[in-house]
């Protein structure tokens, strides 16, 4: 039995096909320039979290958080940076903490905790941390944030 159909791309052929870029504007920051931006963020928010700023530090990362196919070395940044955010917070601070976030920086948190339980060995690290904040911020912004989160093509 011959397999070889397997192999042929049928959306090349397709007029209707929709591709990435027709569905979101693309992040317009070259990867250098993102990358700098997430540097300088990294730095601000390791001085938010000595003085004890956690909503400060967590705003910082999830505002204009890198997104598209090519600034995968900012994001990555970006994704360590928030966890060193999530663990160095307690428990007990989660709810306040997230209540005190809007609801785009509580989509874009979401994502960045989907994404971190996705990679292969974080969630071995960091798992039940994610998960905690993961059920912290669905108690407090509903599950159309899962929604918003799982539809929104500027991936993280």
């Amino acid at each position: 039995m011959d397999v070889n159909f397997r192999k042929i791309d049928i959306d090349q052929y397709d007029e209707d096909v929709l591709l990435d870029s027709e569905l979101y504007e693309a992040d317009p920051r070259d990867p250098a320039q993102a990358l700098s931006e997430v540097k300088q963020k990294a730095a601000a928010v390791r001085s938010s979290l000595s003085k004890g700023d956690i909503v400060g530090a967590l705003t910082l990362v999830l505002e204009d958080a890198p997104y598209g196919p090519n600034l995968e070395e900012a994001k990555n940044l970006n994704l360590q940076t928030l966890v060193s955010i999530l663990n160095s917070t307690k428990a007990t601070e989660i709810p306040g903490v997230v209540k005190a976030l809007s609801t785009d920086a509580q989509d874009t948190l979401m994502k960045y905790l989907y994404k971190g339980m996705a990679l292969p060995g974080w969630g071995d690290v960091s798992g039940s941390v994610l998960l905690g904040w993961h059920e912290k911020l669905t108690e407090v912004a509903g599950t159309g944030c899962i929604v918003r989160a799982m539809t929104d093509r500027r991936i993280v």
